[in-house]
């Protein structure tokens, strides 16, 4: 059984599986599309908001429970939490977070000489913004792959160390450069301003920082590790604010 919440607060897919190139011989259930591949399966289709999928010998059956006309994906599956090699909503979510990143460039003329992402979520949308602003993508923060995600530790030491060990700055890329900085969002303000401040050490002479999502103001309580508002540094700083506790130029 596979069981999606009415409001589709999570995603949750149904794929097909192959005993040969034509037949169907089973169904398997994912949270994200991206794990079907793993083991050979295609994608069929999403679980609808609501919808009960049964999976026995004759094959896939579903039903509905409570619906509503509301829906309510989180979007920090876009930004944030999905592989952006998953279908979400029947889009690519690389393909959403190229297309943050042109937005963001719409609205922005700061003149910069490279775009740098803060691995790996933002990787798309600098490369979206470079490329709608014709600024060169280049790599400027190296990635720990053995360190998790930063802003799912339980306390704020924990986070900046974390931000130590998880990144090490390219100064052959940085050095005597302005360097807009993309990242896909600021829930805390703990972790940005150590990158800033890497950024800097490795001789960039600006660095501007553009964010994905719009400012987060307000907690969640559907199991991510913001839960209250005296915790998000958007609900307690303007914009101008944060930059300056960032230690940004922008």
């Amino acid at each position: 059984y596979g069981v999606r919440d009415p409001l589709g607060f999570r995603p949750l897919c149904v794929g097909e599986v192959y005993y040969d190139a034509k037949k169907v011989t089973g169904h398997i259930i994912a949270s994200e599309s991206c794990a079907l591949s793993t083991i050979g399966a295609s994608y069929l289709r999403e679980v609808k908001p609501g919808e009960i999928i049964r999976i026995d010998k004759d094959g896939l059956h579903s039903c509905f429970t409570l619906q509503t006309d509301r829906q309510a994906l989180c979007i920090f599956e876009y930004i944030y939490f999905s592989r952006p090699d998953t279908i979400l909503m029947d889009k690519s979510v690389h393909k959403i977070r190229q297309n943050l990143g042109a937005e963001l460039a719409l609205k922005d003329d700061v003149d910069g000489d490279i775009v740098i992402g803060v691995p790996d979520s933002s990787t798309p949308v600098a490369v979206g913004y470079a490329q709608a602003r014709g600024i060169p993508f280049t790599e400027g923060l190296i990635k720990n792959r053995y360190i998790g995600r930063t802003f799912i530790q339980p306390n704020n030491k924990l986070r900046r160390a974390d931000v130590n060990l998880k990144y090490n700055s390219l100064k052959v890329n940085l050095c005597n450069k302005r360097v807009i900085l993309i990242d896909d969002s600021i829930v805390r303000g703990n972790t940005m301003g150590p990158i800033v401040n890497l950024i800097r050490e490795a001789g960039a002479t600006e660095v501007h920082v553009r964010i994905a999502s719009a400012p987060i103001r307000f907690p969640c309580f559907m199991g991510i590790d913001m839960s209250t508002k005296k915790e998000l540094i958007a609900a307690q700083m303007s914009e101008e604010e944060i930059c300056n506790h960032i230690g940004a130029d922008s």
